[in-house]
């Protein structure tokens, strides 16, 4: 499936780094905060369920369950502003990443003003709008179709960077969106991480933000050159 870029290609690529950052941020947030549980990644939840059922490990139930479910949903909520606004391709990517910012914003003011909690049930409606934000943004990226910056889930993205490399199959092109995906995840989990140890709020805040910054270039930034998007 070919990429559907409609900003020219540095804007689009940094943009989707910049997602990737955030991503790391948020998966920081639900796994080190929220109870071992990712909102992002959900083949870990997948596992964990898996790992639930040998009872001697007490491991939740409940919260990957409703971290898979807002996921779905978020997800379908990206599929059907792709169904609807995707002959318009700026404005489809500038609303769907508006609203996933939107999501972040909102969990960030309700943290900040402890109205939520990552304690008791109030951790199920954390991960309950985490989740949800994390199917948009996943939703999103894959019908954008970018083949090595799924802003998510790297495990494709190291197969890819290894297997298509000259010392494997040799099929591969230039790597450097690979390698910057990988460093841009880690350098966002390891940020969210040092930033929890000081707020939680702020780090959901900073993630919300770059989001937005995001949908700013999708829905304003050049167009490629030889594309009338």
């Amino acid at each position: 499936m070919p990429e559907r870029l409609p900003v020219a290609p540095r804007w689009a690529v940094g943009a989707l780094l910049t997602m990737t950052f955030a991503t790391g941020l948020v998966d920081a947030v639900s796994y080190l905060r929220l109870g071992h549980v990712f909102v992002a990644n959900m083949t870990g939840n997948v596992v964990f369920l898996g790992f639930s059922l040998a009872k001697a490990y007490q491991l939740p139930v409940v919260a990957p369950i409703v971290a898979m479910t807002t996921f779905v949903l978020g997800a379908f909520f990206g599929g059907q502003l792709s169904k609807f606004l995707g002959g318009r391709p700026r404005f489809w990517l500038g609303c769907a990443f508006a609203c996933q910012a939107a999501g972040l914003t909102l969990t960030a003011l309700l943290l900040g003003t402890g109205v939520l909690r990552p304690e008791g049930r109030l951790v199920l409606v954390i991960i309950a709008l985490l989740g949800g934000c994390c199917g948009l943004q996943n939703a999103t990226v894959r019908l954008l179709a970018p083949r090595d910056l799924t802003t998510t889930v790297l495990t494709q993205t190291l197969t890819a960077l290894t297997a298509e490399s000259v010392l494997g199959a040799g099929t591969g092109t230039q790597p450097h969106r690979k390698v910057g995906s990988l460093l841009a995840m880690f350098a966002g989990a390891a940020a969210g991480a040092l930033l929890l140890q000081l707020t939680l709020a702020g780090v959901v805040g900073l993630a919300a933000v770059l989001v937005g910054g995001v949908a700013c270039v999708f829905a304003l930034a050049p167009v490629p050159i030889d594309s009338t998007a």
